[in-house]
């Protein structure tokens, strides 16, 4: 029976690629001379560090850029609040994967609401979708791709 899975991944070699890029290009510029303004990448959170919150800013300019150029999906960007420590600012940056059990509750609900012939399960991270037709799982594949999902979406595993 034809399946595939519904996933949500971060190329995170990519990510550190941006990453050592960003660091780069803040290091040349002349508005970060001297202001020792970094990225750093940890698991999956990113730490922007500059003198004020106007530098900040700047420098996510910077990283969606690079992180755009380098086929990573800034949708999966989670947001922190910036906080400001003595002389300077931090904020950190979450890349989220997976899909959590409320987004996957969404994606099942939108499948069966669609009246397509198949079914979808929860698995863990992802959502297993099996149809009798491979038809069928390509027009659902082309509804979660037309829906609207906060989380970029992988379609993995595909099975005939």
């Amino acid at each position: 029976m034809p399946s595939f899975d519904v996933v949500s991944e971060v190329n995170l070699h990519e990510a550190t690629n941006a990453i050592d890029q960003a660091n780069r290009e803040v290091g040349t510029r002349f508005d970060f001379k001297g202001s020792g303004a970094n990225f750093t990448l940890k698991e999956n959170v990113i730490t922007l560090e500059a003198q004020v919150e106007f530098q900040l800013q700047q420098m996510m300019d910077i990283l969606r850029n690079k992180l755009g150029k380098r086929g990573v999906d800034i949708s999966c960007m989670d947001l922190g609040k910036v906080q400001a420590v003595g002389k300077t600012a931090r904020q950190q940056v979450t890349l989220r994967q997976g899909v959590d059990t409320e987004l996957a509750r969404k994606i099942v609900r939108l499948i069966k609401d669609s009246k397509i012939k198949v079914q979808a399960a929860i698995q863990g991270e992802q959502v297993r979708v099996t149809g009798k037709k491979r038809d069928d799982l390509q027009e659902c594949i082309a509804l979660l791709k037309g829906s609207d999902i906060e989380l970029p979406l992988q379609f993995t595993n595909f099975r005939d």
